[in-house]
């Protein structure tokens, strides 16, 4: 009896921890420093998708630990921060709302294609590591898709300089840093937006599928930690 019962207390005692072996990261709303630059004289629609405000990603790395990471609304916020520093006027639609019947030079919506993330155990190293894969949608005034922009970021954190979650989280928020100082720096370059300003009759070209490129974090103050 005592035999029995011991191999069922162990047995419980193994599950529950195998349960317990786990880690969540929530990740709260980052900032980004006002960045120099010219900010373009158009009023644009920031339109973003359920999925991109409630974004959480789940993985078992290794086939024993379970990883839950949400984003939650740091990524809404953070590209509302964005583009309100990029463009003269921002203003949050939701889906629902029809932007063809809104003053708006042009229209955006973000999206993530993808998200990927490393561990110290699968790499050997003491980095966390994430990267993401952003979508840019941009429309003309009328609601025609004119720009379907790949945009791909990176962040990296070690686990020497704090908590494994709080190290995965600041490798997220500098993946999404990253992103944000491609678009400052690059985003005209594809969409060919501030055209919009000097001429109400153009409307911006299109990029390629795969037209895709990434950015340092160090642009907005936010180095990887090597």
């Amino acid at each position: 009896m005592i035999a029995t019962l011991r191999t069922v207390f162990m047995g419980t005692l193994f599950a529950s921890l195998a349960a317990g072996c786990g880690s969540s990261v929530v990740l709260d709303p980052p900032t980004i420093p006002k960045p120099l630059m010219t900010t373009i004289p158009l009023s644009v629609g920031l339109r973003m998708p359920e999925n991109f405000e409630s974004f959480v990603h789940e993985e078992e790395v290794l086939g024993r630990e379970q990883w839950t990471i949400d984003l939650g609304r740091s990524n809404a916020v953070f590209f509302a921060q964005l583009f309100g520093y990029m463009f003269e006027t921002v203003t949050v639609v939701s889906e629902a709302d029809d932007p063809s019947i809104m003053p708006f030079d042009a229209l955006i919506e973000p999206s993530i294609d993808e998200f990927e993330f490393s561990v110290p155990n699968q790499t050997k190293t003491n980095d966390f590591a994430v990267w993401i894969r952003y979508r840019i949608k941009v429309y003309d005034r009328d609601g025609k898709l004119v720009v379907n922009w790949p945009v791909s970021a990176y962040g990296k954190s070690q686990t020497t300089v704090m908590g494994g979650k709080d190290a995965l989280q600041r490798a997220a928020i500098l993946a999404m840093r990253d992103a944000a100082a491609l678009m400052i720096i690059k985003f005209d370059e594809p969409t060919l937006i501030s055209s919009i300003s000097s001429d109400p009759t153009s409307t911006a070209v299109p990029v390629e599928e795969g037209g895709e490129a990434t950015a340092q974090a160090t642009t907005l103050g936010g180095d990887n930690d090597e």
